[in-house]
């Protein structure tokens, strides 16, 4: 697909500061034809260094919560006002999203890019973590990387050269993600598919020079993104 609004980011100095497959096309995709308001307030759930908690307040217009557990919030602000945003436009906040540090019903949405599968596998997060700071009728917009088809009985080997079977197990398909989301009795299921977005984001990834980067590239040079897919997954909390 075509990536609009994505092109203006792609300097190398902001695609330094992705740490997968490239999150703001991925967030593009993500947000084609969404439903949430200009002026929003939203939490940018597990938004590492930032670049899409930005993304969402300049493309967008939302007021955005960058909420993250392992990057550092003053160096998050210093890269928010580099980019000439106000402390009215984009907070960050250290925060666990097991243990969420905002009041109930607070968000108008959330929009988690690239970072829910390490949290929400468990088919109870939605209900007792996430929901109760959605307001009544909020949405809540995934992307998470998974596989075409879970082959976890017989990795292949291709993936293997540069995970394990542990890191994979974080990987899984539209079926078994439908299912955990299915689960909850507070949110109404709107949609769970594959996306278009693979190749080119994990192009954008794999041309940076970090060591994470560089031990991916085995296994996608070997043809290991034959199994691999994003998908999209959009909720909408019930009144």
């Amino acid at each position: 697909m075509n990536y609009p609004l994505s092109e203006k980011y792609m300097t190398a100095e902001l695609m330094s500061k992705i740490m997968g497959p490239n999150p703001v096309k991925l967030e593009e995709e993500l947000l084609t034809d969404h439903h949430i308001q200009k002026g929003a307030t939203v939490c940018d759930l597990g938004s590492g260094q930032g670049l899409t908690s930005i993304f969402l307040v300049k493309e967008y217009g939302f007021k955005v919560y960058a909420a993250d557990l392992w990057s550092d919030p003053e160096e998050n602000r210093q890269f928010f006002s580099s980019m000439g945003l106000s402390e009215e436009q984009i907070i960050p906040v250290k925060a666990d999203a097991e243990n969420l540090p905002f009041e109930q019903d607070f968000f108008d949405a959330v929009v988690s890019t690239d970072s829910y599968n390490y949290f929400g596998r468990d088919p109870e997060y939605l209900d007792s973590k996430l929901l109760p700071f959605v307001k009544p009728g909020g949405y809540i917009y995934i992307t998470v990387p998974g596989m075409k088809k879970d082959c976890h009985d017989s990795l292949p080997s291709e993936l293997l050269l540069s995970w394990t079977p542990e890191q994979l197990d974080y990987l899984h398909d539209v079926a078994y993600w439908r299912s955990i989301v299915s689960h909850s009795k507070g949110a109404e299921v709107l949609a769970v598919s594959e996306m278009e977005s693979n190749d080119e984001v994990w192009a954008d990834w794999l041309k940076q020079e970090n060591e994470y980067a560089v031990g991916d590239r085995k296994a996608m040079e070997a043809g290991g993104g034959k199994y691999l897919n994003f998908i999209k997954i959009v909720l909408r909390k019930k009144k």
